[in-house]
């Protein structure tokens, strides 16, 4: 079987029940899998290197962080990053390994879409659209920024190439785990936001939650997802209004953890 010359990373923190699938997704055709594990409590550790993985723990450097930790770690200077709950569909490892025949890939980093798979569902919905990032690259030219809340390949003006095939994204075990999340994520949104004043964002008390519905049901077209769609948009829109709301508390008022409404019986 042909191999890209690549290292893919991955970074973990208590991923046993998902890291295996991912890992077993990219193993056959690159040159090596590292995994960065920030401390994990449960079976983490020893299901990748069940699965052929070189494991390294590394206490929690943020988001950004702890991707450019592990670029560092890889023995190839070409890096594919991969999360724990995401996977390579067999079209993308083909496009993959095209990008390396015949000599030097055009671009120094490709982009690639991402597509959301339902709690307990087996492959996106119909004619999902989710995010689109850039994942495989060369770190000698591209690296992720440094940021604690960010994890994002800067690519400054290089040109990016343009893979069509998707990963797919497990994002939440189920939609209490999905408001876990987003709420931590939202509270590590706020300590780092730099708003000092209430008038910057007091108009978005009033838009944030209809613009963002809009833009998963709609935009996104969760639309696609029947009932269960219906509810993932209602919920990040919730969530993407209480950062506002949150933001504009700690503005106005100085204080930690202040009450927030209730979450949407969703």
């Amino acid at each position: 079987m042909r191999r890209a010359p690549v290292s893919c990373f991955i970074i973990s923190k208590n991923e046993a029940d998902r890291i295996g699938r991912t890992i077993r997704s990219v193993r056959p055709w690159v040159d090596e899998v590292v995994v960065v594990d920030s401390e994990s409590t449960d079976d983490t550790v020893s299901v990748a290197l069940a699965e052929g993985a070189r494991v390294i723990t590394q206490r929690w450097l943020g988001f950004g962080g702890q991707k450019r930790f592990a670029e560092e770690q890889c023995r190839n200077d070409w890096v594919f990053n991969v999360d724990a709950d995401e996977v390579v569909t067999p079209a993308l490892e083909r496009e993959i390994l095209d990008v390396f025949t015949g000599g030097d890939p055009k671009f120094v980093a490709y982009g690639m879409p991402l597509q959301m798979v339902y709690p307990s569902a087996s492959k996106p919905r119909l004619f999902a659209r989710d995010h689109w990032y850039v994942r495989l690259y060369d770190r000698r030219f591209v690296r992720f920024r440094q940021s604690n809340i960010h994890d994002a390949v800067v690519t400054d003006d290089y040109l990016v190439g343009q893979l069509r095939a998707p990963m797919h994204h497990y994002s939440m075990r189920s939609f209490p785990d999905m408001k876990r999340k987003l709420n931590d994520r939202t509270w590590l949104l706020v300590e780092n936001s730099d708003v000092t004043t209430t008038g910057s964002v007091s108009l978005r008390l009033f838009t944030e939650l209809p613009m963002n519905f809009f833009k998963y049901y709609i935009v996104r077209r969760h639309c696609m997802g029947g009932f269960t769609g219906l509810r993932y948009a209602s919920i990040q829109a919730w969530y993407r209004f209480l950062k506002i709301y949150r933001i504009w508390g700690e503005a106005g008022h100085k204080t930690r953890r202040m009450p927030a409404p209730e979450a949407p019986a969703a």
